[in-house]
């Protein structure tokens, strides 16, 4: 369901405004986006600007961008330059999938999870990091790699399948399958943990719009909630038929992860980007941002959110 450009202003500034996000900007939450790389199949320079503009509207965050040395041809590229002060903030962003850090900002940045730091990791960021012990429990379960040498995804011995079976959530440590999607495609996203600050008020299951469905992700599986769930049919090329987690909260020590594997950008696809356009996708990225950051949600669930019949747009 696609508005006027217009009706889509007004509509964004009075959320804005129902959100009390006429907040000065000392008090907005301070969020480290770090980018700077992608695979082949991905575009970090057209994904982050929306990432950073969808948490600037709804007024609650102040938003720095980090971007990494751009990737280079050699496995072991120097990453020594990028040193980023994640403490400074209350929430890490990442929209990366590229060469691992260097041995002390790695450390540094589990010390910041581990003691109450807030991270997001979206959909590329499930394929960073494979070789990284600390990052697979971080982000509970993940799937591709290919930017690290012997890991062209995550197989068996990187942990468990997470299923939903039955009411509750089920890992499979026994059955073979690496990680894979269907084409893109609209499909119903179904709620799993309706108390959960994130979810709360949400419809209990809504349509999204043309996205990627990642399937088999695989990983330590560790203290994880599993939010939300999509399935597609074994009719369809690459689907599983199972009730794939594509929301996901992790705790890591002290801190809130939220995993959120929605939100596909093409290597050659320019904005508009559907599925980031897609309601529930702008809803959660600033829900689940503000939950790592903080522990709670103030952000309201707009009128225009999707139903289980119809995908929205903006």
């Amino acid at each position: 369901m696609f508005r006027s450009a217009g009706a889509a202003v007004l509509f964004a500034a009075a959320i804005a405004l129902a959100a009390g996000s006429v907040v000065p900007a000392q008090s907005r939450i301070k969020v480290l986006l770090v980018t700077g790389q992608s695979n082949r199949y991905h575009n970090w320079e057209v994904s982050s600007p929306i990432v950073k503009r969808l948490l600037e509207d709804s007024g609650r965050f102040a938003v720095t961008v980090t971007t990494t040395p751009p990737k280079g041809a050699e496995p072991n590229q120097d990453m020594s330059s990028f040193a980023p002060k994640f403490s400074e903030y209350q929430a890490v962003v990442l929209d990366y999938e590229g060469f691992e850090f260097a041995p002390p900002v790695k450390q540094a940045f589990v010390d910041y999870v581990k003691n109450g730091g807030g991270l997001v990791v979206l959909h590329a960021a499930d394929n960073a990091f494979p070789g990284w012990p600390e990052y697979n429990e971080m982000i509970g379960v993940g799937g591709w790699g290919g930017f690290t040498p012997g890991y062209a995804s995550r197989t068996q011995a990187a942990g468990p399948k997470i299923r939903w079976r039955d009411g509750a959530m089920v890992l499979d440590n026994d059955t073979p399958g690496t990680a894979q999607h269907p084409s893109p495609h609209d499909f119903l996203i179904t709620v799993r943990a309706p108390e959960h600050p994130i979810m709360k008020g949400l419809p209990s299951a809504w349509m999204h719009a043309n996205d990627e469905l990642y399937s088999n992700l695989r990983g330590p599986a560790k203290n994880v909630t599993v939010l939300a769930t999509a399935t597609a049919p074994t009719s369809m090329p690459n689907g599983t038929g199972e009730n794939e987690p594509l929301l996901m909260a992790i705790s890591y020590g002290k801190g809130r992860v939220f995993h959120d594997a929605l939100g596909h950008v093409g290597a050659t696809q320019k904005e508009p980007i559907v599925p980031m356009n897609s309601v529930d996708y702008v809803v959660l990225l600033q829900r689940g941002t503000e939950w790592a950051a903080t522990g709670a949600v103030t952000i309201p669930v707009p009128p225009d959110f999707p139903t289980a019949e119809k995908t929205s747009i903006r």
